[in-house]
């Protein structure tokens, strides 16, 4: 299954997946669509996962298979978390699992994160997995986070669980996962319908440098 939306009381519902949902980019031009829709017909934005996965970031397999467009799709990766972090209308990810890599920083991108409180875990692995960070990946990340938990993450590769994320501040509640869409649109219905204008202005001015570092080598 790919991306699919749907709405719940003008809070618009964005199921990433079933699966481990990498950032194909077929699955980026679908979740592009769906924001652009969600954009004029909704008020708030919630996006989940299905099953064991919220995300786990970058298609590797299809990196490794196309390797002369690495710049091009990196580009796409970060004008997506762009795109979340300056969105006009208030947004929660509901890390119903495993979040890894560009994923966690999708989620990060969010104005809230609730994470599921049983299972999945919330993990930066690129020093790892031997990759490291873009200027506009770790501006992303500082921003969001407290400096030592950023240098922990970041550095270390540690996995959080659900308590332990709460903790350190990478999300902002944690709920069983049945209740998880419910709490994310709870959160989101008393802050919902903000003029998207003066709202997505603000985000824009409030991440001005994380956009001009996430901006650099975009695709065209």
């Amino acid at each position: 299954m790919t991306a699919s939306l749907e709405l719940r009381s003008d809070i618009a519902v964005l199921t990433l997946g079933d699966d481990e949902n990498r950032f194909s980019p077929e699955w980026l031009d679908t979740v592009d669509a769906h924001l652009t829709e969600i954009e004029t017909t909704a008020r708030g934005l919630v996006t989940v996962g299905s099953g064991k996965f919220y995300s786990n970031g970058l298609d590797l397999e299809w990196l490794m298979s196309n390797g002369d467009r690495a710049e091009w799709y990196v580009g796409r990766v970060q004008a997506l978390f762009n795109r979340i972090l300056t969105f006009p209308l208030p947004t929660v990810a509901a890390v119903n699992g495993h979040t890894f890599g560009a994923g966690a920083m999708f989620a990060i991108a969010h104005d809230y994160r609730l994470m599921r409180e049983d299972r999945g875990y919330y993990c930066f692995p690129e020093v790892d997995i031997n990759i490291p960070f873009t200027p506009g990946m770790a501006a992303l990340v500082q921003a969001k986070l407290s400096p030592q938990t950023a240098t922990t993450a970041m550095t270390t590769g540690h996995r959080y669980s659900g308590a332990d994320a709460l903790a350190a501040g990478l999300v902002d509640g944690t709920a069983a996962e049945s209740e998880l869409v419910t709490a994310a649109i709870d959160r989101l219905t008393p802050i919902a319908g903000k003029d998207r204008g003066t709202l997505g202005a603000i985000k824009t001015t409030m991440y001005a440098s994380v956009t001009a570092a996430l901006s650099q080598g975009r695709a065209a």
